[in-house]
């Protein structure tokens, strides 16, 4: 039998047969790169190549200010340089109205606002409460909305918050249940310091989906403890069909000194293809760009499946 071929069994039918996943290395994974800030091209060339590879949703950009996100700082330019696919939707993170304005001049096709589901990490992360931060995201969500443009939300630290410790569900399902209030299509749950487990995982997404229907919630799975894709395959049994990856697993886990961070999204689409589940990805293109940005960069490939098929292709 060919490598990671499968015929699904009773086990997995009641799966999805096709799942959404959102690209977000050009923007969660670069932005978190130490060092001189990348060449607006090196970007663009990234992100036409992961398009190549059949990434129809990829999060291009943060308009935020540079002094907070110096890697962002040429997002326009970026979307300048890429080359456009009507079939591929570009987005960008949005905080507030100067840079929802400058996310339009730019030419976005939708962009994303976030919450999180801890005050005190909304306090570190954004400099306000909870209610402020959602508060200020409504305005920011109206104005997008009235451009055309689609709205996506996220919520951090929906299982621990690396200050206050577990996170109540029901703190998340309020903070996501607002966020679709306000005209987000999509709430992508974050695990952002990558501790949850499956069962605190799904014990999460059970109280959240009786507030938001499980149609509208994404998975965003860190990688930090070797949990995201048990994490993912608990979400898929519970109904979730979209997730966050990061090509080569790029971008660290802050909170966490040396460990990884974002799932890598070879390591996403392999476990998928293998359940028998499309996701219009082309993973052996996508294992080239993977290696091609980890040399780049200089770095080890966080992938542990672009590493083994990119020795295979050797």
């Amino acid at each position: 039998m060919p490598l990671n071929t499968y015929s699904p069994s009773t086990m997995t039918r009641s799966l999805a047969k096709h799942v959404k996943v959102v690209e977000v290395g050009p923007r969660d994974g670069l932005q978190n790169e130490s060092g001189p800030m990348l060449h607006a091209s090196v970007k663009a060339n990234l992100i036409d190549q992961l398009a190549a590879a059949g990434l129809t949703h990829i999060e291009v950009a943060a308009f935020v200010h540079p002094k907070w996100v110096p890697q962002m700082a040429n997002s326009a330019q970026v979307l300048q340089l890429i080359t456009r696919h009507k079939h591929v939707s570009y987005s960008a993170l949005t905080p507030n109205m100067k840079g929802l304005e400058r996310a339009i001049e730019a030419g976005v096709d939708e962009v994303a606002v976030f919450g999180a589901a801890s005050e005190s990490f909304s306090q570190r992360n954004t400099n306000c409460s909870i209610a402020q931060a959602l508060e200020r995201f409504e305005p920011v969500a109206k104005a997008a909305l009235d451009a055309g443009l689609k709205v996506r939300g996220y919520v951090s630290v929906v299982v621990d918050c690396p200050y206050e410790g577990p996170v109540s569900p029901s703190m998340v399902a309020d903070v996501a249940e607002q966020l679709i209030d306000m005209g987000c299509y999509e709430v992508s749950l974050g695990d952002t310091i990558g501790t949850a487990t499956p069962g605190r995982m799904l014990e999460m997404v059970n109280v959240v989906s009786q507030h938001v229907p499980v149609r509208q919630l994404a998975g965003h799975c860190h990688n930090t403890y070797g949990q995201a894709l048990a994490n993912v395959l608990m979400l898929l049994e519970a109904g979730v069909t979209t997730f966050d990856s990061s090509v080569a697993g790029l971008g660290g886990c802050p909170y966490a000194k040396g460990a990884s961070g974002n799932l890598a999204t070879e390591d996403l689409a392999y476990m998928l293809h293998g359940l028998g589940i499309k996701t219009g990805i082309h993973l052996d293109r996508l294992v080239r760009v993977g290696q091609n940005i980890s040399d780049l960069l200089g770095r080890t490939n966080g992938s542990n499946a672009g590493q083994a098929l990119n020795g295979q292709a050797c």
